[in-house]
């Protein structure tokens, strides 16, 4: 299922299609999409193809097509603080962008049947945590992935906020998935053909909403021996008690971001005189704009001078896109056409994490400051 949106060229570009085409319909959303390159969860060899609107296989690994993705974090209508279940959650690409929205308080589990597809989730995750610029930008509700045919989870287990399933489900199976949910609870999957939402009004009560029409694998039925008893799936503790040096960590985090920014507008191409959309270099990842800044963070600086700015960072920011003005003042630019050119490229300002700067600049401890910025060594 897909192709309803014409390929980009890089991550952005994809959403800005989606956009377009109405798939993409809230800042929410969009702001979960551009944090995460669809692409790092492709396999090396296949990454040209990550922004086509297609959807991607290779053994078990598995990707559905990015309408259906928009389409679905849509429907879940997330909040901070919710719990969310995602049955089939394969790659972990659809888990990690629900927990950018989830927050540091929210559950975020995921059912997975093959273990290898677990395996490959983890490393996909622990590459965002390490590697991504988006990273210090969101506070995070961390996946956890578990093992298990998602049509045999232990009947003690808790109910959910949010549950999406992403395999093909059969009239007989409804009621199942229905009873995952907590009232008021949203449950989105494809039934019957159908990428339906149900909402959960009452204790025995729903309303049910279809979206689009789909083509999705039906489920795996489980399979057991002759009078063998079913190995139920027992999912993660729903809430765990947190240390007080973490939350901690969450609230002055928090604090400081509100200090240091708004919320700000959302990212926005901006056309060259030749009429061409001027794409982001590809170094400068899926940024989002807050205020005029642009959140780039490396999240292990090198050594401090006295402004708390290492010659890695000044090295980096030389090559890095450069932070935008002020809307009024791009207009008068491209009016007097004074964007600087080398080399017949545009030039942009050097992107700041003011959340990260703020922190380094703190007198404290090197150690602590690195906590704050939430590195964690796995």
């Amino acid at each position: 299922m897909g192709g309803a949106v014409s390929a980009g060229e890089d991550n952005d570009e994809l959403i800005d299609n989606l956009k377009e085409a109405q798939y993409i319909r809230s800042d929410l959303v969009e702001q979960a999409f551009r944090a995460i390159d669809r692409a790092d969860y492709y396999l090396e060899e296949f990454r040209d193809s990550a922004y086509k609107d297609l959807a991607w296989r290779h053994g078990n690994i598995h990707l559905s097509a990015p309408c259906i993705y928009s389409e679905v974090m849509e429907a879940l209508d997330l909040q901070p603080g919710l719990s969310f279940l995602n049955l089939g959650s394969g790659t972990g690409y659809l888990s990690t962008m629900v927990g950018l929205i989830l927050g540091p308080f929210g559950v975020n589990h995921g059912v997975e049947l093959h273990q290898d597809v677990i395996e490959y989730a983890y490393q996909k995750l622990e590459f965002f945590i390490k590697t991504s610029d988006s990273f210090d930008r969101f506070e995070f509700c961390e996946p956890c992935f578990v093992m298990g045919n998602c049509l045999e989870i232990a009947p003690e287990s808790g109910q959910y906020d949010r549950v999406y399933c992403g395999a093909g489900v059969q009239q007989e199976q409804e009621d199942y998935m229905k009873n995952l949910l907590k009232v008021e609870g949203i449950l989105v999957l494809p039934l019957e053909e159908k990428l339906t939402k149900i909402t959960r009004t009452g204790y025995n009560s729903w309303e049910t909403k279809n979206i689009i029409a789909v083509s999705f694998a039906p489920l795996v039925l489980p399979k057991h021996r002759d009078n063998s008893k079913p190995k139920a799936v027992p999912l993660p503790t729903m809430f765990e008690v947190r240390t007080l040096q973490d939350l901690a960590r969450i609230s002055i985090r928090l604090t400081l971001k509100k200090t240091v920014a708004g919320p700000g507008p959302l990212p926005r191409r901006r056309l060259a005189h030749n009429g061409e959309q001027l794409r982001r270099a590809q170094h400068c990842g899926s940024t989002l704009l807050s205020n005029r800044y642009v959140f780039m963070s490396r999240l292990i600086p090198g050594p401090m001078d006295d402004n708390n700015r290492s010659d890695t960072e000044e090295e980096e920011e030389e090559g890095n896109c450069r932070i935008l003005g002020e809307p009024e003042e791009e207009e008068e630019q491209e009016e007097e056409g004074e964007e600087s050119r080398e080399g017949g490229a545009l030039l942009h300002e050097a992107p700041v994490n003011l959340l990260r700067e703020r922190i380094l600049g703190l007198p404290l401890p090197e150690p602590l400051k690195m906590y704050m910025l939430h590195y964690r060594e796995k």
